[in-house]
C-alpha cells in the first residue's frame, strides 16, 4: 500500500525535459511515476486516465505542446505532423473542455518558442492551485450557510483532491476547507464505479489528510442521503453548460436527484476554467463512451458471461435545477444558466 504520509502529491511534473506522471492506475497499492518525453506517450496516458481530472488535464495538455515541439525540432517534423499531434492531444478526453482549453493555449504560443509554451502550461499550473484554494473557500462559506447539522456528513463521487488538479482540489479541496473548520464528521465516498477512483483515490487522499472517511458502493449512495445519513453531497464537474448543466463522472446525476428529493443541497466545485459558454446546454457536451469491456471485469477478473457487451459512458449530465450551489474561485451561486462574461 501507497505511503498515505509525506508531501501532497503532485500529479504531474516537469522536469526540464520530459513530464514525470504519477501512476494514478497504480494507486493506492504503490506510487508508480512515469517518464514522458513523447506526446503521443501522454496520450496514451490521458487515455488509461494514469493522469487525470479536468485541471489536471489541462495542464497536461499545455506541457504535452512543449512535448510536442520538442518532438518536432529534434526530429524535425514538418508543420502537418505537428498539428495531427496536437489534435490527438487535443481529443484524449473530448469530455474534459480544460484538456482542450491547455492544449489551444499552449500551441497559440508555439510562434514565440519553447520558453513561451512553458511559460503557459507553469502559469496554468499556478493559477489552478490559486483558484482550488479560493473555491476551498467559498465553498465552505457557502455548505455552512445552508446546512444546520455540526460536524457534517458529506458525500462525494469520484476524486477532484490534488490527483485531480495542480493542487489542493476542487470539492475535495472544500472538504479539506470544512475539515479545517472542524466542521466534518464523515466523509462517504462512492467507490465509482467501474474504476474506483474514489476508492482507489479519494480514500487515500482523504485517509492522507487525517479525514474520516467510509467507502460505499456507488448504488448506496441515493439509499444513504433519503435515510438522512448525509447533509451535502459535494462532487466537481468536467464541463459546465452555458445554462448551467453539469458534466461529472458517471453517477452524478443518480446523486442530484436524490439530494432533491431529501431537500440536501447538492453542490458542485469546479474552476472557472470549467464553464463552456460556446455549449448551450447538456445535451450539446460530448460525452465520452469508453472500452465495454472496463465493466465486464473487477480487478482482471470477469464479473460477466462472455458475449456479453458493455455501456460504459465516462459521464453524465445533471439539469442546471438540480444543482443547489455552484462554486468557483469566483465565490459560490445557485445553480443556473451562466452570466456571460463582460
Amino acid at each position: 500500500m501507497a505511503d498515505v504520509s509525506g508531501p501532497e502529491p503532485r500529479p504531474l511534473v516537469w522536469t526540464g525535459s520530459s513530464l514525470r506522471l504519477l501512476d494514478q492506475t497504480a494507486l493506492p497499492e504503490a506510487l508508480v511515476h512515469l517518464e514522458v518525453d513523447d506526446p503521443d506517450e501522454l496520450v496514451a496516458a490521458i487515455r488509461r486516465l494514469a493522469v487525470r481530472g479536468a485541471p489536471a488535464l489541462g495542464v497536461a495538455g499545455a506541457f504535452g505542446v512543449a512535448l510536442a515541439l520538442r518532438s518536432a525540432e529534434r526530429e524535425g517534423w514538418e508543420t502537418g505532423r505537428l498539428d495531427a499531434a496536437l489534435r490527438r492531444l487535443r481529443a484524449a478526453r473530448p469530455t474534459a473542455l480544460a484538456l482542450a482549453a491547455g492544449v489551444d493555449a499552449a500551441a497559440r504560443r508555439i510562434p514565440d518558442g519553447m520558453s513561451a509554451v512553458l511559460a503557459v502550461a507553469e502559469r496554468l499550473a499556478v493559477e489552478d492551485e490559486t483558484a482550488n484554494r479560493a473555491i476551498g473557500r467559498h465553498g465552505a462559506d457557502g455548505v455552512l450557510a445552508r446546512t444546520t447539522r455540526r460536524p457534517l456528513r458529506v458525500l462525494t463521487h469520484c476524486n477532484t483532491g490534488s490527483l485531480a488538479t495542480a493542487g489542493w482540489g476542487t470539492a475535495l479541496g472544500v472538504i479539506r476547507e470544512l475539515h479545517a473548520r472542524g466542521a466534518v464528521e464523515v466523509v462517504h465516498v462512492d467507490e465509482t464505479r467501474p474504476l474506483l477512483q474514489g476508492s482507489r483515490l479519494t480514500a487515500w487522499e482523504l485517509s492522507r489528510a487525517g479525514i474520516d472517511c467510509r467507502i460505499q458502493a456507488d448504488s448506496a449512495a441515493a439509499g444513504a442521503i433519503l435515510r438522512g445519513l448525509v447533509d451535502v453531497a459535494l462532487v466537481g464537474a468536467d464541463r459546465i453548460a452555458a445554462n448551467g448543466d453539469v458534466a461529472n463522472k458517471i453517477g452524478t446525476v443518480g446523486i442530484a436527484l436524490a439530494c432533491a428529493y431529501a431537500d440536501i443541497p447538492f453542490v458542485v466545485a469546479a474552476s472557472r476554467s470549467t464553464i463552456d459558454p460556446g455549449t448551450p446546454s447538456g445535451a450539446d457536451i460530448p460525452i465520452e463512451e469508453r472500452d465495454g469491456a472496463e465493466v465486464l471485469s473487477l480487478a482482471g477478473r470477469a464479473t460477466a458471461p462472455p458475449g456479453v457487451r458493455g455501456f460504459n459512458p465516462a459521464f453524465d449530465v445533471t439539469p442546471a435545477h438540480l444543482v443547489s450551489l455552484l462554486v468557483t474561485e469566483d465565490g459560490a451561486r445557485p445553480g443556473g444558466p451562466i452570466p456571460a462574461v463582460r
